[in-house]
C-alpha cells in the first residue's frame, strides 16, 4: 500500500510558530484536530470536485510560446500541410500556398519564445523550401532535376517568401526592441 504524500488537509497552511513562540513550542506537538480542519458548511457538506477539461482551463493571459526546435517542426509541418492541401485542391502550389506561408510565419514570430526570437525567420524559408521539393511536381529524374525544380520553384514563389520571411523579420525585431525597452526601463 502506497502511502499519501500529502500530510496536512487541503486549505491554508499553518507557518510554524516564529520568535518567543518557537521558542516555547515542544518539538513534535502539533495544534489539536478541530483546529487544523476546515468547518463544513451545512450538516453534511460533500467536498467539491471540480474536474478540469483542457477546454475549461483558465488563460493565464500569457499565450504558449514555441521553443527554437518547436517553431522548426511546426514551420515544417504546417507548411507541408498547407502545401499539400493546395496541390491536392487545385494541382500545384499556388495561391493557397502563399497565403498560408504569411499565416505560418506571422504566428511563429508572435508565438516564438524570446531567448530563440531567430529561429522564427530562419525556419520560415527552410520549411518553404523543404515544401517545394516534396510537393512541387517535377519532371526530370535524379538530383539535378531536384535541384532545378526547386530553384525554378523558389523563383517563381519570391514574392511570397520574400513577403513571410519580412513579415516574420519585422515581428521578431519588434518583439526585441519591446523588450529591450521593458528591460531598460527596469
Amino acid at each position: 500500500m502506497e502511502q499519501s504524500i500529502r500530510t496536512q488537509p487541503p486549505g491554508p497552511r499553518r507557518r510554524p510558530p516564529t520568535g518567543a513562540a518557537a521558542e516555547a513550542a515542544v518539538p513534535g506537538q502539533s495544534a489539536p484536530p478541530d483546529t487544523r480542519l476546515r468547518p463544513a458548511s451545512g450538516p453534511r457538506a460533500a467536498p467539491r470536485l471540480r474536474l478540469r477539461l483542457p477546454a475549461d482551463r483558465r488563460r493565464s493571459g500569457r499565450p504558449t510560446r514555441l521553443t527554437a526546435i518547436g517553431t522548426g517542426v511546426v514551420a515544417v509541418l504546417a507548411t507541408l500541410l498547407v502545401a499539400g492541401a493546395d496541390r491536392l485542391l487545385f494541382g500545384g502550389l499556388g495561391v493557397l500556398f502563399g497565403l498560408g506561408y504569411l499565416a505560418i510565419c506571422f504566428q511563429l514570430a508572435v508565438r516564438v519564445r524570446l531567448s530563440d526570437l531567430p529561429a522564427a525567420p530562419i525556419s520560415g524559408p527552410i520549411a518553404f523550401a523543404a515544401a517545394l521539393v516534396l510537393c512541387q511536381p517535377n519532371e526530370v529524374p535524379g538530383i539535378t532535376g531536384e535541384v532545378v525544380a526547386l530553384a525554378g520553384g523558389l523563383a517563381l514563389r519570391a514574392g511570397w517568401l520574400f513577403a513571410g520571411t519580412g513579415l516574420a523579420v519585422l515581428i521578431v525585431a519588434a518583439r526585441f526592441l519591446a523588450q529591450r525597452r521593458i528591460r531598460r526601463a527596469r
